[in-house]
């Protein structure tokens, strides 16, 4: 048990740390530090960790974390991505519908996202429903548009461009 708790922490931190495109690419910097491990148990050990492949602008995809901050720096690192871009969220655009805040996202970033919203259990939204790139967020009632605003710049980058 010792050594899968070593072996996790270590995932994690090479998770953040590279981009990292396949389970294959994680078992070799695995193994270059000591840890020789299957795909089965490297594939449960993902599982655990809630991991998601996330696509990037070239067409490839790379591993996060579900409270990772830090893709933008290692996609920006790997000269995958311009500054002015928003692909640590992939967020797009927010648009209200009565209690129901709709989230545009890149395709396949929806999920992830979603679940760093209902992780963090904002008294102010009851539940999401994601997609592949569409998110429902329930809001309570009475809650008005600009506390809305507010409650969901914890997790997406909102200016006024991307709110209709």
């Amino acid at each position: 048990m010792k050594n899968r708790k070593k072996r996790v922490e270590l995932i994690v931190e090479l998770i953040r740390n590279n981009c990292i495109p396949s389970q294959e690419e994680l078992v070799r910097l695995l193994a270059e530090r000591g840890f020789h491990v299957t795909q089965a148990t490297l594939s449960r050990d993902l599982k655990m960790l809630h991991t998601t492949k996330v696509p990037t602008d070239r067409g490839t995809y790379v591993y996060v974390l579900p409270d990772s901050n830090s893709l933008k720096d290692k996609l920006l690192t790997v000269g995958q991505l311009e500054t002015n871009a928003n692909y640590q969220s992939g967020f797009i655009s927010l648009e209200f519908s009565g209690n129901i805040a709709v989230i545009k996202t890149r395709n396949g970033y929806a999920s992830g996202l979603a679940y760093d919203i209902d992780m963090s259990n904002p008294p102010e939204i009851l539940g999401t429903i994601p997609g592949t790139d569409t998110i429902f967020a329930v809001l309570r009632e009475g809650l008005s548009r600009q506390e809305a605003i507010e409650v969901l710049k914890r997790f997406l980058p909102l200016d006024k461009s991307g709110i209709r």
